[in-house]
Parts: C-alpha cells; structure tokens; sequence
C-alpha cells in the first residue's frame, strides 16, 4: 500500500526530529565524513511559533518561526519554502558559541494583537545576554526583515553572527553561494530564485560552505571564531555566515537589522534586501502593522461571543488571511509546515517538501466558512473560484491536494472532497453559469461513482476524512447528501430542473439510509445503537474487520471504532440534534475519546489511533500494524466541532471556545494536536492540553475558533445550508 493511503494530510501533523545535523568528531577528516554537496539537508519541526507575512500582494514571502530561530521562509509561493532557517550566534570569541535553537531560551508572542508582527525574547541558558527581535516582512517588496538587539547581561563583550541556511525551491541540496560585495547571495541550481542576506551594521566577515564541512557552523564550533574564508561554495547544502560589525551587546553596541531579500537572480535579490534597509526596519513595521489593521477594520467586529477570547480571535482571523497565496488568490494552505518525517526527509518524503504546505479541498471549505463568518467575503469566494478552477477534468473530482498552483500532489480519492466544494459555492453565492458547470460535473461525479476495487457505489468513498480507511462514513455521507442538496438548488437556478430531482432522488435516498450503513445495535461501546467511525462494507452489525494503520491493531472490529466526525449529519441539517442515535453516540464518543485537560475538553480523532508523538513525546514515524509505537493526542479542531454541536442542541458552546483558545501558544498560534497527558507524563513532549510537535499553526484550528465563535453568536451553525436543514428538519 502506497505510504499516503495509511495517513492524510490534513491529518498530519508536523513535528520533525530537527537537531542538528551530525557533524565530524573533533580532528577527524571532515572530506571523508561529510558528502562532497554536505550533510543532508532537512526541514525544521513543525511546530511553529509565528507565521507572518505582509498583507499586501507585492511581498511575495512568508515567514515561520520555531525554536527561536527564523525556520522556512516561503518564496515565491506558500507551496515553496526557500529558506530552511535564519539563526544567530552569539560567542565571546575564544570559550563559546551558542546557537538560538540549542543555547538560548526563547518566548514568542505578538506585540500587536492586530497584526502578525512577531517579537523572539531569548535568554542565554548561561545568563550572559539576552536577545531580542521583531520580525516583519516588507510590504513594497519580496523581503523579511528581522530587528536584532543584543543585551549583554554580565558586562562580557560579545559578537554577534548571523547563520544562513538557504533551500531555495524547495529544495537544499542544489544551492549556490557566494559573497558578493557588502551581501550573502544565494542561487538555485535548476529554478529561476535566489535569496540574499544582508545586515546594517554590515557584515565585516563572512563564510560560505557546504554544511559539515567548511561552513560557518563548523568554524565556530571548532575555535569560536570565523576565519577569513570561502567566499563561494555549492552547488550543494550551502550555509551562508556573517559577522554583523560592531555589535558586542554593550550599550551603544546593541542594535542591528538583517534582510533576507528574494528575486529571480541573485543581483535582484540582493536589490530587494538593500532597498528594504534603507527603508528601514522601523518604517517597514509600521507598514506592515497597518496593514493588517485595514484588513481587520475592513471585517465584521469581534462577535460578543468571543470578547473573552478576542486576542485568540484576531489571531485565528490573521492566519487564515496569511495563509491564501499571492500569485494564486484563493489557494489556502492546510499550514505553513511539514510534519514529523516529511520534514526529516526520511526516505525522501520530503522531498520535495509537501505536507502540510499544500490545499486539500475538505480543508479549503472549512477556511472559506470561516472567511465567510468574519466578512471576508472576497477571499471566500475566490476559494470557490479556485477551486473550481482546479477540478479535475472531464470527470468532476477534485485533486486529494495539490500545490497552490493546482497541480495535484497525493492522488487518492475522496467524495467529501468532492461534495464541500459544492456546499461552499452555495453558501457563498457562486451559482452563476460558470460555476454551475463545475458544480454539474462535481454533482454527477458523486451519483454515478463506483469504486473500482470493491464495485461498491457511492456513497461509499475510496477513502474518508481521515484519509486512511474506505467505506461507509457518516461523515462523507454527510457531505455528500448536502453536496447534492445544494447542487440541486444551483442547477434550478441554471434552468437544469431535471438535473436537481435526479440529484434530490439520490440524496433523499442517502440520508434516509445513513443509519442503515453506519449505526450499530450489536457494538460492545453501548446497548444503545450509535455510529461507528466507518463500515467496510454497510453493514454495521457485522463484526467486520480491518486495520487501524499507524501502528494500530491489524485486526478490529470495526464496532469498536468511533469517531466524533458523525456530528456533521447534524451540522449540515441531515439529522436533529436530539435524534436519539446522535445523543447516545455522543456519550459512547465521550467515554472512549474525549480527554479533560486544564484548559477544556479535547476529542481523539477515533479509536486507536495512532497518529501522534510516540510514547516518550518523539516525533510519529511510519510503523508496522499492532506495534503501538505512536499514539494519536487530541484535536482541537474536534472541540470546535463539539461546541457548534453544542448551539444546535441549545447548550452552553463557551467553554468549548474557550478551551480552542486556551490551546494557543504564547505568540497565540493553536497546533493541530495538544498533548493528551498519557504516559509516561506530560513532561516527554508537552504541558496537557497544550500544543505538541504538530502542525502548528493548522489553518483548520484557527477557522474552527472562529466558526464556532460566529455559530455561538447566532445561534445557529453558520455554515449550514438552509435547502439542507429545510428538506430534513424541518
């Protein structure tokens, strides 16, 4: 079986065993040690602790932070990272040198609650200095900006290096360096991009080197010092570093500014670093501030709803503004990140770099709901568009991801992927003539789907939310009698009345029958009857097995296997909230997958699985059936979904707010999994109910909070299609 049909990428989650590369033993001959294009390169974890870009569409870069240092930086598109990390040193020039990401302990957060402007405060493990930096990106221009002060603590004098790991083109293996007057210019070895490092003050020294080899990592390891060296290496793992003039962390000696600048060449790189500094790192801020605040004041205000939770609110609006690329509008990314092994390049998994930094149609509808909710209208829309745009033809499905050009990536099938599509264009207007032709394909694409390994017709899918398992989900059974629903209302709009009954027919069918496929009265979770995560075959009373995957057991009932995700047949108007099969699956549900935290409740995704840190808190890696090896934490985005249950049944949603908030980091980034306490402790990866080394920030957390903000301040799910909840609820 193909590696990514035993997990998904939505389902991802990114946390990389990043440290640094394995370098020679001291005196040992590096040559025969290290490959002649250097160690090799990877990606950094995935847990990010910023992600910030400009809001206008001239500056074509993104930037994550993670483990204080600057990590991927996205150039020209937020499906290519160009940079692997951007990373001080500090060292007195004859005992040590320090590295942020090892030496120096860091706390991220945002200065500005109303812009994505992030500041690094890092103390020195030692207790010698102390750094600080504000990182914007330039709004007039494709650069990233970092405003650097260095605090000696103890009276030492320090110096003050600035290490550059290029990886342009999404990749780190093929790069060249060199120095080019007072710059650290960068190019890539088969792709029209390059990157250039620049300081002010200047930098007095500089090294280029292939990494483990002769680059700046390893002179200052060896003698904390930079030796006069190669001005140019590659092509290769190059590593770029300069010594920033005159900055020794004593008063007067404190403050420096380093660009790192893109462009097609490496003249024009270089051009776009040296115009951003004199611009200047202060003006640069107050732009980019700025316009973040327009793009907030041109949104509906911060619900009522969410006041006790604004700061968290405006983030979770901020990141899913970020997180549409540039040159192509309405392509959304899942995160800026690659999880765990996709960034270790663990058999070339990552390479190139994919994962998370991709657009999967499930996840574009829950950006664009939420997009729709806070009043960003336009950007929903041009989701739909782009969407559309991108359908595979002539059959109508749509791509299990893609890149944001829409070129497909991972090639398995999904139907929910294939309906949502259809249920964002209703929600968002887009019925004219054409979108009606893609939503005609789409619509026909579902009711005349037969799979071609078992033979089973939809709404049977190839594979279901979770992307690992085939067969009868309530919850793509859900997507797909609302995406026919709607589908049927777009083409009574288009004049096509014969299309929408034929499409009704099917659907009625399907809703009326979604008990009959997925509800069991003989599991052993309850003598009440409740949905099962999936059947493999429609028969839910069947003690029918399969594998969990991820390490799970090879063999399960599939009785035994539930999951929180059947909610959507209520959130999309299929079934009442107090059908009788939904509340008793909700305390089954409860009992096997919800997990008390002191910052709320959080769910598992379903039983057994094992998609998550291992047991001592390291990084989810591939394993074999019934091993265990990893076990999957607990989602917030699955809380979100809880609280919007919540509204519908007439309860109480904000605790389930606050809980999606009380997830969010110090810079207010929310992770893709918090840690679910389970042995041995929290103190192997992360503090309960906190995030792990996942996808951080998960576009789908931070539109779930904002969803479920909106959904508690009406009263109502804001994106559930009323010809939906008309035809079955009411």
């Amino acid at each position: 079986m193909a590696l990514r049909t035993l997990v998904g990428p939505t389902v991802l989650a990114l946390a990389v065993t990043a440290t640094a590369p394995s370098l020679p033993a001291a005196g040992a001959p590096a040559e025969r040690l290290v490959p002649e294009r250097g160690a090799k390169s990877t990606w950094t974890e995935a847990d990010k602790t910023g992600f910030g870009t400009a809001r206008t569409r001239r500056s074509n870069v993104w930037f994550t932070l993670q483990d204080g240092r600057v990590s991927e930086v996205f150039h020209p598109d937020l499906s290519t990272p160009s940079t692997r990390a951007l990373e001080l040193a500090v060292t007195d020039g004859s005992s040590f040198t320090d590295r942020e990401s090892r030496d120096v302990d860091v706390v991220t957060t945002r200065p500005d609650a109303r812009s994505l402007r992030f500041r690094q405060v890092g103390t020195a493990a030692s207790g010698r200095y102390r750094i600080t930096k504000t990182f914007v990106t330039d709004p007039r221009r494709d650069a990233l900006v970092v405003r650097v002060r260095l605090e000696s603590l103890d009276g030492g004098r320090y110096r003050l290096y600035a290490v550059h790991d290029p990886a342009l083109a999404n990749s780190g293996m093929d790069d060249s360096g060199r120095s080019t007057g007072r710059a650290l210019v960068a190019t890539d070895g088969t792709e029209p991009v390059a990157s250039a490092l620049v300081a002010r003050p200047r930098f007095d020294r500089t090294r280029t080197g292939v990494l483990g080899r002769d680059d700046g990592w390893t002179d200052l390891d060896a003698d904390h010092r930079l030796d006069d060296g190669r001005r140019a290496a590659g092509p290769g793992n190059v590593v770029q570093t300069g010594r920033v003039a005159g900055v020794t962390g004593r008063p007067g000696k404190q403050r420096a500014t380093l660009v790192l600048g893109y462009g097609r060449t490496g003249r024009a790189a270089a051009r776009a670093a040296s115009a951003a500094v004199r611009t200047g790192a202060r003006t640069t801020a107050a732009r980019y501030d700025r316009g973040w605040h327009r793009y907030l004041r041109s949104l509906e205000a911060v619900p009522a709803s969410a006041h006790g939770v604004r700061r968290q609110y405006l983030a979770s609006a901020l990141v899913l503004a970020a997180a549409e690329d540039k040159l192509n509008p309405g392509a959304l990314v899942a995160s800026p990140s690659a999880p765990w092994v996709w960034g270790d390049e663990v058999k070339d998994l990552s390479s190139p770099s994919g994962a998370y930094h991709l657009v999967w149609s499930r996840d574009s509808y829950q950006f664009g709901t939420a997009l729709w909710a806070m009043g960003d209208r336009a950007a929903a829309r041009r989701s739909v568009d782009w969407l559309f745009e991108v359908q595979q033809k002539p059959d109508g499905s749509f791509p299990q991801n893609s890149d944001v050009e829409g070129t497909p990536v991972w090639s398995e099938l999904q139907l929910d992927e294939v309906a949502l599509p259809i249920v964002l264009a209703h929600l968002v207007g887009r019925d004219g003539a054409r979108t009606w032709r893609g939503v005609r394909r789409a619509a026909d694409f579902l009711v005349r789907f037969r799979d071609e390994e078992t033979g089973r017709r939809a709404p049977y899918s190839p594979q279901e939310r979770w992307e690992n398992q085939a067969g009868y989900s309530p919850n793509s059974i859900a997507t797909q009698v609302a995406g026919l629903v709607c589908a049927a209302d777009i083409a009574r709009k288009n004049g096509d009345r014969r299309s929408a009954r034929r499409w009704l027919r099917v659907a009625d069918r399907w809703q009326s029958r979604v008990k009959d496929w997925t509800v069991t009265t003989t599991g052993p979770l309850s003598e009440a009857p409740y949905f099962l995560r999936i059947t493999k075959d429609g028969r839910p009373d069947r003690g029918t097995e399969y594998a969990i995957g991820d390490g799970g057991p090879s063999e399960v009932d599939q009785r035994r296997v539930v999951d929180p995700s059947f909610l959507d047949l209520v959130r999309l108007g299929l079934l009442p909230a107090d059908d009788a099969d939904v509340v008793s699956t909700l305390a089954v549900v409860d009992e096997d997958l919800r997990v008390e935290t002191p910052n709320g409740p959080f769910w598992h995704r379903f039983s057994f699985d094992g998609y998550g840190e291992t047991r001592d808190g390291g990084q989810w890696e591939i394993t074999e059936d019934d091993t265990g090896t990893t076990l999957g934490r607990a989602w917030p985005l699955l809380t979100g979904e809880r609280g919007e249950y919540a509204v519908t049944a007439g309860q109480d949603a904000t605790p389930f707010l606050a809980a999606m908030a009380a997830a969010a980091g110090s810079s207010d980034m929310i992770s893709e999994q918090v840690w679910d306490g389970r042995p041995p402790t929290g103190e192997a990866c992360c503090p309960l109910g906190e995030g792990t080394r996942a996808a951080t920030p998960l576009t789908w957390s931070h539109a779930g909070l904002v969803r479920l903000a909106w959904t508690i301040q009406r009263g109502t799910p804001v994106d559930q299609p009323d010809v939906v909840a008309r035809r079955y609820l009411r």
